[in-house]
């Protein structure tokens, strides 16, 4: 019987490959160029030269421009009421309370949606629950009134409506003032 010693500790054979050293002399088989060919800007270390065509006009920027990206677009997670309505079935919604991005989210049904959710109207939904969402389309309200659940939109007043009401505030408190 062989007795294990901590000093012949060895990986198996084969399990652990060591890197090829380049350019480490004739009896290498990898040295002098390193296997790179020779001469030329590709020889070098640092060279990226990803979509460059040898002057030719690149195939990127012989394309035609399309589209732009809207940078106020509001990114909701969007919801369907059949898959709602299936983690209701399987135990992973809590039916009571009101169920928000937060509750979503945990039970798997909204990804990503830095504006919150926004309910859609796909699928049987037949359980009754309260909603608070960023959004809903016309048919997810009906289906969820139908089955006699609520849904609540907070409404969002923009930056600027908030300033322009503040500074008619200011200015109603110092006529109230002077009077």
């Amino acid at each position: 019987m062989h007795i294990m010693k901590l000093n012949e500790l060895r990986d198996n054979q084969g399990a652990r490959k060591s890197k090829i050293r380049v350019g480490r002399g004739i009896g290498s088989g990898k040295g002098k160029t390193a296997g790179r060919g020779q001469k030329g800007q590709k020889s070098r270390e640092g060279v990226s030269i990803a979509g460059f065509e040898g002057g030719q006009m690149p195939l990127h920027m012989r394309l035609p421009k399309r589209g732009f990206n809207n940078i106020f677009a509001k990114d909701y997670a969007e919801v369907n009421l059949g898959a709602i309505q299936k983690a209701v079935d399987a135990g992973k919604l809590a039916t009571d309370g009101t169920i928000d991005h937060a509750a979503l989210k945990a039970a798997g049904l909204a990804r990503g949606g830095k504006d919150g959710v926004r309910l859609l109207g796909k699928g049987e939904f037949s359980a009754k629950l309260s909603f608070l969402v960023a959004g809903v389309s016309a048919s997810a309200r009906e289906a969820v009134e139908k089955a006699g659940g609520s849904i609540e939109v907070p409404t969002v007043v923009p930056a600027a409506e908030k300033a322009a009401a503040k500074k008619g505030k200011a200015r109603e408190a110092r006529l109230a003032k002077k009077a």
